[in-house]
């Protein structure tokens, strides 16, 4: 594979936040105007109710209310994909038939957590969920939170099914990530903002990224540059990105605080508690220190 892989959500996509009121409801307006944002500063699809979305603290109602939302604001022309998954697969197919009926393009599918099921329980899950709907699936591996991995031979497997398209890795395994690109055809995308230009080099399909809720347009130029053949610059850019993604992805708080704490989209939810002042005020350093490089 090499940069022409398919890629079938587009190249830049963000993991977007779920805006609420003050009051802690969905913030629907808010919603409308953020995913407009994105996509007038470049990101090609949307991924909604993932972590970043704080899916586990949103409803069923609220999820749908939310996709339905940002399909009316943006159109047709932009996919949309819907976080479905977690420890209960009979809920999870219910999240996913319900995001087929609301309008969503795809299904970001994350392994099951916290029970830490076998391999072939967690190859058994994904296949169940590809026959629950004819939405094509984005496989999420995020070890780090679910606490079990989608191996590279079990994902090697999950490729032979038609809907299974492409993989979300938070796995932070390049070589793994390499191996598979090697050998199959779903396209890769990056889940860990360090990774996105590495794993795009090396036949990456582009990102799927929370730090572009704040900063869309910096988080696709090293893209835009590399398939420019512009290598040096788009390292360059990559660099110039470096702290906001250190401080928003790796400053032991979640990226939905991080990002809420750079935007005007309501608190979080609890169990999650907002930034406090020390860390926006450094957020927000650095992230003026991006908009002015």
């Amino acid at each position: 594979m090499t940069a022409t892989a398919p890629r079938p959500f587009g190249r830049a996509l963000c993991a977007m936040i779920t805006p609420f009121t003050a009051a802690g409801a969905l913030d629907v307006d808010a919603a409308r105007a953020h995913a407009a944002r994105l996509v007038a500063e470049g990101c090609d699809g949307i991924v909604l109710s993932g972590t970043t979305g704080e899916s586990p603290t949103t409803t069923d109602a609220e999820k749908s209310a939310l996709l339905r939302t940002v399909r009316a604001e943006v159109g047709d022309g932009v996919p949309l994909l819907s976080g479905v998954g977690g420890p209960d697969t009979a809920a999870t197919l219910r999240l996913a038939r319900q995001a087929e009926e609301a309008g969503a393009d795809g299904l970001l599918v994350v392994s099951p957590y916290y029970s830490r099921p076998p391999q072939a329980a967690v190859e058994a899950y994904f296949l169940r969920v590809a026959e629950s709907t004819g939405l094509p699936l984005m496989l999420y591996d995020i070890p780090g939170r679910t606490g079990v991995r989608i191996e590279p031979e079990t994902l090697l497997r999950l490729a032979e099914h038609p809907r299974v398209v492409a993989v979300k890795d938070c796995s932070c395994d390049l070589l793994g990530a390499t191996k598979v690109l090697a050998r199959t055809s779903p396209a890769y995308y990056s889940g860990s903002e360090e990774l996105n230009l590495p794993l795009y080099a090396v036949g990456g399909a582009g990102y799927v990224s929370t730090v572009a809720n704040v900063a869309p347009r910096q988080m696709r130029a090293p893209l835009d540059a590399f398939d420019a053949g512009r290598t040096d610059e788009a390292a360059r850019l990559n660099g110039l990105t470096a702290r906001l993604v250190e401080l928003m992805m790796a400053s032991g708080l979640p990226g939905t605080v991080t990002a809420k704490a750079l935007l005007d989209a309501g608190p979080v939810r609890e169990p999650l508690q907002p930034a406090g002042r020390e860390a926006a005020d450094g957020l927000r350093k650095a992230y003026e220190e991006l908009l002015a490089a």
